[in-house]
């Protein structure tokens, strides 16, 4: 087990990180000042890992939609009930997610951290399939699937992934469909399992309040070594330009939906922190609420309270949106449209850069107050094979030239627009 101690001398912080003998990852954020502690359990796994290989299969192989979420589903259950009941003991409070590129699975507690822990790692390492329970979760997930089919926010987002992207998987729903679904069974979910769930494609964050030494103890007795594997994934070929400039679709809503934004090049490592900041800094300047163009928008009644910003980026992919209501979400995007272009030609004035940047600077500072916001950024971070400290660096020494850069990888044809409109 090799431990290491990453510090940061801006914050006056440090985090443990421990290669452990199993093959897990462990990232140890102790927060005392707090009186909780959050745990996340995540694996490199989500709904775009469709057609992946190992050093043992060889071949290629792929599987339906939606098995990563299923298996979230699942791992929740075990031959003698749920995971949940084990919970329910401790008093903390659990649950999971997955999305596009991994699977957490977590837990919040002020009290009895090391039997949540034990139980965390128990039952995500303690798979249970029978024919019988996959046949029931595919009626129950059928039933949520056929749910977010209805949810004006959850169509409008998936439009715009569909009308951004061509062929990439991010344009499929995280759940699947309800065909695709019917198509597991308990072997495909070993198969699955055994590959994603391998301990050398996790990892453990923890921050808040807890013993650093009691937790390496609950993790040296819980967790057994996994033989190394290497996973290789799908390759994405995908267009500069976008698939369709407009999708919409017509639903029970008073009022119509939009989701519109950039297919943007993706990037790896520092890079992909170093351009999420970037975005977000000009999501503020284009239509931040103290921008000309937001003060037009609401003024004229073209967006109220709330439209808002995302980005978005894993595997092949990197989106850059803006979603909101309004009677004319054509004119809403044709107006960012155009401040982005004007931007482009005129550049970014330095005055304007400064506010966006401190604004920014502050949000990622404030991360650092949340212990559900730190533990999940250890998992992303490390996901993505940056360090959690980076995204505070980047964002002190951003300059006006980077975001003008950035700028450049903003074009017409690479935007669309997703809505929905009232039915009638």
């Amino acid at each position: 087990m090799i431990q290491e101690k990453i510090k940061n001398t801006r914050l006056g912080e440090e985090y443990i990180k421990i290669n452990h003998s199993s093959g897990l990852c462990v990232l140890l954020y102790p927060m005392s000042e707090y009186k909780s502690a959050y745990a996340l359990f995540g694996t490199k796994y989500g709904s775009i890992d469709r057609t992946f290989k190992t050093s043992d299969t060889g071949d290629f192989i792929t599987v339906p939609d939606g098995i990563a979420h299923f298996l979230e589903h699942k791992l929740f259950e075990n031959e003698d009930g749920d995971a949940f009941s084990l919970f329910a003991k401790t008093g903390a409070s659990a649950n999971a997610y997955t999305s596009f590129d991994r699977t957490c699975y977590l837990f919040s507690c002020a009290n009895n951290f090391k039997e949540s822990l034990n139980a965390l790692l128990s039952f995500v390492r303690d798979p249970y399939f029978t024919k019988e329970t996959v046949e029931k979760e595919q009626g129950i997930i059928g039933q949520e699937i056929q749910m977010y089919q209805d949810d004006p926010h959850w169509r409008s987002f998936f439009g715009l992934l569909g009308a951004l992207y061509a062929s990439h998987p991010v344009n499929i729903d995280i759940a699947g469909t309800v065909d695709s679904i019917s198509k597991i069974t308990p072997e495909i979910l070993f198969d699955c399992y055994n590959t994603f769930y391998n301990l050398n494609n996790m990892v453990l964050a923890i921050a808040g309040n807890f013993d650093i030494n009691e937790t390496l103890k609950i993790i040296d007795k819980t967790i057994k070594p996994d033989k190394n594997i290497i996973i290789e994934r799908e390759k994405f070929e995908e267009p500069e330009e976008v698939a369709k400039e407009k999708v919409s679709i017509n639903l029970e809503v008073s009022m119509p939906l939009f989701t519109c934004g950039y297919k943007l090049t993706p990037k790896e490592k520092k890079d992909v922190v170093k351009k999420e900041l970037e975005c977000a800094i000009i999501a503020d300047l284009v239509v931040g609420e103290d921008s000309e163009l937001y003060r037009e928008l609401y003024e004229q009644g073209l967006i109220n309270s709330n439209f808002d910003s995302k980005i978005m980026y894993g595997n092949g992919y990197f989106v850059f949106g803006f979603s909101g209501e309004s009677k004319d979400p054509e004119k809403v995007f044709s107006a960012i449209k155009n401040e982005i272009n004007k931007i482009k030609e005129t550049g970014v004035s330095e005055e304007d850069f400064s506010r966006c940047k401190k604004r920014i600077y502050g949000l990622v500072i404030r991360e650092w107050s949340s212990v559900e916001k730190v533990a999940g950024n250890l998992v992303l971070s490390h996901f993505h094979n940056t360090d959690i400290y980076d995204k505070l660096e980047i964002s002190a020494s951003l300059t006006k030239n980077d975001i003008e850069k950035t700028l450049c990888d903003f074009a017409d044809k690479k935007s669309a627009i997703s809505i929905i409109f009232p039915k009638g």
